[in-house]
């Protein structure tokens, strides 16, 4: 049974990602790098974030000040961020009916605070921050160590290749939403448990 469920937050609560792309480009030229054209915003939509960075000639040493740069930057426009449509109600649900909330993310914990404050989501029970982004597994166990929750009564939930291989590495069931940063078609591929369209099919898992 079902008792803790546990959220991205970039392209999963918070609809970050046109505002990130926009500060990339903003500082693509420091960071050494070509901006994305809206053509090529679309393609990396199909791409895991190491294919990404492979293609796109960003040194893995670097990525973590490219990081931390972004976001910085975004801290001072998380509040005029806005969650997807209807994530908020499942959200609020989802507490009422007691479920224990959390948040792992490779944002800091400052913005995902000041967003949620800002979007009256103050219902979450932890928020873990993991930097690197491609520790996200690791951070996963460290995070179930630390709350002493059972994998199996823990779901996952993200909109990346990324979320997907984080839960099956610690051998948690994944929901994958498509209104993030990844396309359907390139998390069918990599077979969460679940697949969404809509938030309110989350409930209907939930429920199953």
């Amino acid at each position: 049974m079902i008792k803790t469920v546990i959220f991205d937050f970039d392209g999963t609560i918070a609809d970050t990602f046109s505002t990130l792309v926009k500060l990339f480009n903003s500082k693509a030229k420091e960071f050494g790098l070509d901006k994305f054209t809206s053509k090529e915003i679309e393609s990396i939509r199909n791409m895991g974030l190491k294919e990404l960075f492979k293609k796109y000639g960003v040194n893995l040493i670097k990525a973590p000040f490219i990081a931390k740069k972004i976001r910085q930057d975004l801290g001072s426009r998380i509040t005029d961020i806005k969650s997807f449509p209807n994530i908020k109600k499942i959200l609020l649900k989802l507490n009422m009916k007691g479920y224990q909330l959390g948040i792992l993310s490779s944002n800091s914990k400052e913005n995902i605070e000041k967003f949620i404050k800002t979007n009256g989501l103050e219902i979450f029970d932890f928020i873990h921050s993991e930097k690197n982004l491609f520790r996200k597994g690791k951070a996963l166990n460290t995070l179930l160590k630390q709350h002493k929750l059972n994998p199996e009564s823990v779901i996952y939930l993200g909109d990346e290749v990324r979320d997907i291989d984080a839960a099956k590495e610690n051998g948690l069931k994944v929901i994958s939403v498509t209104w993030g940063f990844n396309k359907k078609e390139i998390l069918k591929k990599n077979k969460p448990d679940y697949l969404v369209d809509k938030p309110e099919e989350i409930l209907k898992i939930l429920t199953i």
